[in-house]
């Protein structure tokens, strides 16, 4: 029996091909930016006769975002980017990324304030069109669905569709998308990376950073699974925050170095295999080459990986999907009870009620049997663009993914004022009464 993770307790997966099965579980292209500090710019303005008392910004003030940056300056002088030697690309190393990236800020002071927890979103699919009927329409809506959990946090994303390097695809091909967006964002200080078959469930939630601020990588895992069984599953490397520093940097080759470009990925796949108590296919992949480090090289780099596990980091949909439903009633019961959450607000200030739900949830003495809202549903086995999910039918990973994305956009349509009363039907939606936060039908 292979362990296969969900919130708290694992899913248990009958069948001896269930190792092979796991290879399909990535998908084809595998497929994240902190809020911005606002608060040292304050942008100049004018009062005259001609524009009858309106604020007017001064001609020469540059421009600036609504999150207090400026975007339209780049000082004078020069930078790591005009270095002819560095390059964005898996295998050529950066050195000294830390003083580039310090050196960079200190040029660019709008982007300095609150750069320490800034996450920058990233995700991708594949460049050619998808094999399954609906599968472009599902990328389509998986990334809508990343693209509105953004919005509402003040992130910035990149979702990419070309392979950075032509021989590291599949899994790997996010090795080197991660590498160049360190290079290109050195006002993020972590990149958020999440596959593009994994859902925001939570659009509330915000990562607890304050909890990393010694480690430089997060997975979600399970430490037993990892250093006990030596199990390939005791950790998914299809989401994670990885800082934008050095260390990365120089973790990030290492990790590549088990991957198809390199002439050792046949000799990797077999020590890989040998090395996994449960890994049945002599192929390397991301996922067993990330665990192979933290057992073989732990005092290297382990102690700047912290494996998540106390959130839904990435929940594994087989167990979770079902109870959707009940999560929704709870939250709705609670909305009845606790007045100030069915108030309506503006998108913008989703964040103070997001904290309001959770102050809610304590003093209300726990989640009401029902159950809190997992952060990432993540459809590991079901490729929604090739169609292939072997060992799942149909039925369950399309109306899994229905449920789930409805479940999450419920979550930013009752800003807009509708909801879908059914997660499985998604074209119909019904205003939200006045005087309700619910997005679920009253009982």
């Amino acid at each position: 029996m292979v362990k296969i993770k969900g919130r708290s307790k694992p899913i248990f997966i009958g069948g001896a091909g269930v190792a092979l099965l796991m290879l399909w579980t990535f998908s084809p292209f595998p497929s994240f930016p902190t809020r911005l500090d606002v608060s040292h710019v304050v942008a100049k303005t004018t009062v005259s006769p001609e524009n009858d008392g309106a604020a007017a910004a001064v001609p020469d003030c540059p421009p600036v975002d609504d999150q207090g940056v400026s975007l339209g300056q780049d000082p004078a002088g020069q930078t790591f980017y005009d270095d002819p030697t560095l390059s964005y690309t898996i295998g050529n190393p950066v050195k000294n990324w830390d003083e580039k990236r310090r050196e960079w800020l200190k040029r660019h002071p709008s982007f300095a304030a609150g750069a320490e927890n800034r996450v920058f979103v990233l995700t991708a699919s594949q460049p050619w069109p998808c094999k399954n009927p609906t599968g472009d329409n599902l990328l389509l809506r998986l990334f809508k669905n990343k693209v509105d959990y953004c919005r509402i946090h003040g992130y910035d994303i990149f979702y990419n569709n070309a392979l950075f390097h032509p021989e590291m695809k599949n899994y790997w091909a996010k090795i080197p998308v991660v590498r160049a967006t360190m290079v290109a964002h050195p006002e993020a200080e972590w990149i958020f990376w999440i596959d593009s078959d994994a859902i925001f469930a939570d659009m509330d939630f915000t990562p607890p950073l304050e909890r990393y601020k010694d480690h430089n990588l997060v997975v979600d895992g399970w430490p037993n699974l990892i250093y006990e069984k030596k199990s390939w599953v005791g950790l998914n490397a299809g989401v994670f925050f990885i800082r934008n520093c050095q260390w990365s940097m120089d973790f990030l080759e290492v990790w590549a170095e088990m991957g198809p470009q390199t002439p050792n990925y046949e000799k990797w796949g077999k020590i890989l295999t040998s090395t996994m108590s449960d890994k049945m296919y002599t192929l390397s992949d991301d996922q067993s080459a990330l665990i192979y480090l933290l057992l073989k090289e732990k005092e290297k780099w382990g102690n700047k990986i912290y494996i998540e596990n106390q959130y839904t980091l990435s929940g594994y949909w087989g167990g979770i999907v079902d109870s959707l439903e009940k999560i929704s009633d709870n939250y709705a019961r609670l909305e009845k009870r606790v007045t100030k959450l069915r108030r309506r607000h503006a998108e913008k200030v989703s964040e103070h009620f997001a904290a309001e739900t959770r102050e809610a949830f304590a003093s209300q003495g726990g989640d009401g049997g029902g159950g809190k809202r997992p952060f990432v549903v993540h459809f590991t086995g079901c490729q929604p663009c090739s169609g292939e999910h072997p060992g799942f039918t149909d039925e369950a990973c399309w109306n899994g993914m229905e449920k789930a994305l409805n479940f999450a956009d419920n979550q930013v349509l009752r800003n807009y004022g509708f909801v879908r009363p059914n997660l499985l039907n998604t074209s119909s939606v019904c205003p939200l009464p006045f005087g309700s936060a619910s997005y679920t039908k009253e009982k």
